[in-house]
């Protein structure tokens, strides 16, 4: 009960901090609605310095939330990623704010046409545990890119992260400019139905129904960045070394605690043994031990894990044959986070493993005849965030493409299309809407005003009435047609 009156006090305190931040950020937008070229490029210095400056405390912060998080998965999936996203937007700002000209047709001459790209004001973003670092500074350096004031809530699964990027954040930056929130599931509640300029949620389809309907309320626009079952298809000619190994760096990469992980395989019938043998290979050699070995992550709370292993008692339960891949025949059994990758073979639709993101280190496998049969188990399914197809035909790269849809798409490797700076990363029906990430998170952040604009002569007069003029029916004779 004591503990009830404590949580419920803090989230009070989060709350009251939100609204009083939320407030102070739209009198100082108002004040200043349209941040120059270098305002916003030193904004995004100063977080990029103290990116720098902090990286090892970062490493550290990440690792104690996860009980052990991999340095350099830290390095390769938050930092660097975050610091080159605000890299591109330094060198690409300027051209990104220019106003875009439009074609205006000859009835409207002389006349320009103009497309302004305005800052919506303030921008809220909610973070998940996965990846905290990035999946904050991410959003962050697009919204200042386009001139926004940012509030950012951080999650409670990742408390030393949060505390450190709240506390770094309050260091360089005034409230009014960037405001870090930290607080339980009723403060993002709260979060959530403020009247943003545009809301940013990254996280699971399920919650993310319940964002978009507390946003719609103020008919806030939102970027829903969730998941999904994201496919990986091997093709009947691939090297199998060559798709094992890019696959179980993919799942095993923050142990598949990633919405763009290969969540599911589709496999020709007749190599589905090949595919086992080499994954187990290719695993072992980047991960000959797994409970001591610092590269190989841990899940991020015993509840997660649970989950986990309930999918995997499921799979069992229902027929499936589940292989631990665990190269030194380590006993997971107790006194660690960690947990080996299950390769669940024979997986059908009942299996909870089918029908849930897995989010986290269990691949199932499941056999094809005909790369249609293939293309026809993703197209009944929901579109996920990311699909992956692993063969070096192109007419038969082209065919994926063509018949399957997905936020994003690697052809022969797998999480690497969300590294890149210039193109836009996102989802598509329930694996999310919107986009964001280089030019497209500079144009998600903003408002494209388009301005018509005449000077002195008034070209608009010849189609004053009165109508039914020679001058009128010529025009209307020119244009209709």
């Amino acid at each position: 009960m004591v503990t009830n009156v404590v949580q419920l006090t803090e989230s009070k305190k989060h709350i009251q901090h939100l609204n009083r931040a939320f407030d102070d950020q739209r009198n100082a937008f108002r004040n200043n609605p349209m941040p120059t070229l270098e305002q916003r490029k030193d904004h995004l210095k100063t977080l990029k310095s103290v990116l720098l400056k902090n990286q090892d405390r970062f490493i550290t912060a990440i690792n104690k939330d996860f009980s052990s998080r991999s340095e350099d998965e830290t390095l390769l999936a938050e930092i660097m990623p975050a610091i080159q996203g605000i890299n591109y937007a330094l060198k690409n700002l300027s051209k990104w704010m220019k106003p875009s000209k439009r074609h205006v047709s000859l009835v409207f001459q002389p006349a320009t046409n103009k497309v302004y790209y305005q800052p919506l004001g303030v921008v809220g973003v909610i973070v998940p545990w996965n990846y905290p670092l990035f999946l904050a500074v991410g959003p962050l350096t697009g919204a200042l890119a386009a001139g926004n004031r940012v509030m950012i809530k951080m999650s409670e699964y990742t408390p030393e992260t949060s505390k450190l990027f709240k506390e770094i954040i309050e260091d360089i930056f005034p409230e009014n400019l960037v405001s870090v929130t930290t607080g339980d599931a009723d403060v993002a509640i709260e979060f959530s139905k403020k009247p943003w300029g545009h809301l940013l949620f990254t996280g699971s389809t399920a919650v993310g129904r319940h964002v978009m309907r507390a946003a719609a309320e103020n008919l806030t626009p939102v970027t829903l960045e969730l998941g999904g079952k994201s496919p990986a298809i091997i093709s009947p000619d691939v090297p199998m070394n060559d798709a094992a190994e890019r696959i179980a760096f993919g799942k095993a990469f923050n142990v598949g605690q990633t919405c763009v992980a290969p969540d599911y395989v589709l496999c020709p019938s007749d190599r589905v043994e090949q595919f086992v043998e080499s994954f187990k290979s290719r695993f072992a050699t980047m991960y000959p031990t797994l409970k001591e070995n610092n590269d190989y992550s841990s899940i991020i709370d015993e509840r997660q894990r649970d989950r986990l292993k309930h999918y995997i008692d499921d799979a069992i339960n229902k027929g499936a044959t589940v292989i631990e891949v665990n190269p030194a025949n380590e006993d997971f059994k107790q006194g660690t986070r960690k947990l080996p990758i299950h390769l669940v073979l024979n997986a059908n639709d009942s299996m909870l493993v089918m029908q849930e993101e897995i989010f986290g280190p269990i691949l199932p496998i499941v056999s094809y005849n005909q790369i249609d049969e293939a293309i026809e188990f993703i197209n009944d399914r929901p579109h996920p965030l990311a699909l992956y197809y692993f063969g070096y035909d192109k007419n038969a790269q082209q065919h994926i493409l063509d018949h399957t849809h997905s936020g994003g798409v690697c052809i022969n490797d797998t999480l690497m299309h969300v590294a890149q700076d210039d193109m836009p990363f996102g989802g598509v029906g329930t694996s999310g809407m919107g986009h964001y990430h280089g030019e497209e998170g500079f144009r998600t952040f903003s408002s494209a005003k388009g301005v018509f604009a005449k000077q002195r002569i008034n070209s608009g007069k010849a189609i004053h009435p009165p109508h039914g003029s020679v001058l009128h029916k010529a025009i209307y004779s020119l244009f209709i047609r």
